[in-house]
């Protein structure tokens, strides 16, 4: 093992004078998201979701936004993606009559508010809405569900393979493995693959803590002597914040709703709620810099009945405010452990 502050030379990438990546050994990173919003946009815009069937005529508009990061990662030919982005498009269905006549028309809108790389084996929620509840409309909005949110969700698996495979970056990677290889004697090559497999999955690990220069994600495991979902109603009532942090809150109980808590100091929204097992919730601090969100997942755990156990992550935070103070997460970490946790064992006696 070499001495601290020394390295193992066979671990130690040298800087090339050149500049080369050569065989892409060090980390080579490309922002996704301008590439995602053009994907977006060209998969899912005028899309005919129902021509005539049922005497009834839908499609998608235009995608409205395309919000978050996305990113992949390439090392020694490895591919990394990340990304936790939402999206809204437009959408206009009619129904008309036996006649042909025009009975109602509307203007909706799908929000999927949550498409994470950690979820990519799962289909994430897509939320519909429109602007005329009425028997016509209602209609209009069941048929849109039943026809219109599988065809969402095809191309979103679409968008999910396609950054597997490299997403922007994928041409070079291609052009790359055309490129003549040297062949090497295979007798090593099991035990290899075996650490192959091992540094690959740590190594998504690290890429996805590390992504961003300038912030850390703090991460906390507590337990209380209470049912996960009473845990979970206290998390999502707004009078129960209100009493246990003896401050103003609002907050929503639907993905998408808006939250405000210690006074509007920190806002955010509800990405993804599951009932007693978790949430998953944008946060914006008022003293942070401009156009800066975090992440706050929340997974509800029951070892036994009446102990629950909570894991908190919560990432992009910042290290540093507007004002330039360094004590940005150290306060974030404080705030979760004595403001809200021991708080609410305090307040409604869950202690252990």
């Amino acid at each position: 093992m070499a001495k601290y502050g020394e390295g193992d030379k066979r671990w130690i990438v040298e800087e090339r004078s050149d500049g080369a990546n050569v065989h892409n050994w060090h980390w080579a990173e490309t922002d996704c998201l301008p590439w995602s919003r053009i994907f977006f946009t060209k998969s899912l815009s005028n899309l005919t979701i129902l021509d005539g069937e049922g005497n009834l005529h839908i499609k998608t508009k235009k995608v409205e936004k395309v919000d978050g990061e996305a990113y992949v990662n390439v090392r020694k030919g490895k591919i990394i993606p990340g990304y936790e982005i939402s999206l809204s498009l437009s959408w206009e269905g009619e129904a008309k009559d036996g006649e042909g006549k025009t009975l109602l028309k509307v203007d909706g809108s799908v929000e999927i508010p949550y498409i994470s790389d950690e979820n990519a084996d799962e289909d994430p929620e897509v939320k519909v809405t429109m602007t005329d509840e009425g028997p016509v409309g209602k209609t209009l909005k069941e048929a849109m569900l039943a026809k219109g949110k599988p065809l969402v969700l095809e191309k979103v698996r679409d968008f999910v393979q396609a950054m597997a495979k490299g997403g922007p970056a994928k041409d070079e990677l291609e052009s790359k493995k055309l490129a003549p290889k040297n062949i090497n004697n295979n007798s090593n090559s099991a035990g290899v693959s075996k650490e192959k497999v091992v540094v690959e999955k740590e190594a998504k690990k690290e890429v996805k803590k590390e992504r961003k220069k300038g912030f850390k994600t703090i991460t906390m495991s507590e337990k209380f002597n209470c049912r996960a979902k009473d845990m979970y109603e206290i998390l999502m009532d707004e009078n129960r914040w209100k009493g246990f942090t003896q401050s103003n809150a609002r907050i929503s109980k639907e993905v998408g709703g808006q939250i405000s808590i210690f006074d509007g100091s920190v806002t955010g929204s509800n990405l993804e709620l599951q009932e007693g097992k978790l949430i998953i919730q944008r946060w914006r601090f008022g003293s942070w810099p401009d156009r800066i969100e975090s992440t706050v997942r929340l997974v509800f755990d029951e070892p036994e009945p009446g102990v629950t156990l909570i894991k908190l992550t919560h990432t992009d935070v910042p290290e540093e405010d507007r004002y330039g103070n360094a004590t940005v997460v150290e306060n974030t970490e404080r705030g979760w452990r004595d403001l809200i946790f021991n708080k609410i064992r305090a307040v409604f006696g869950f202690g252990i």
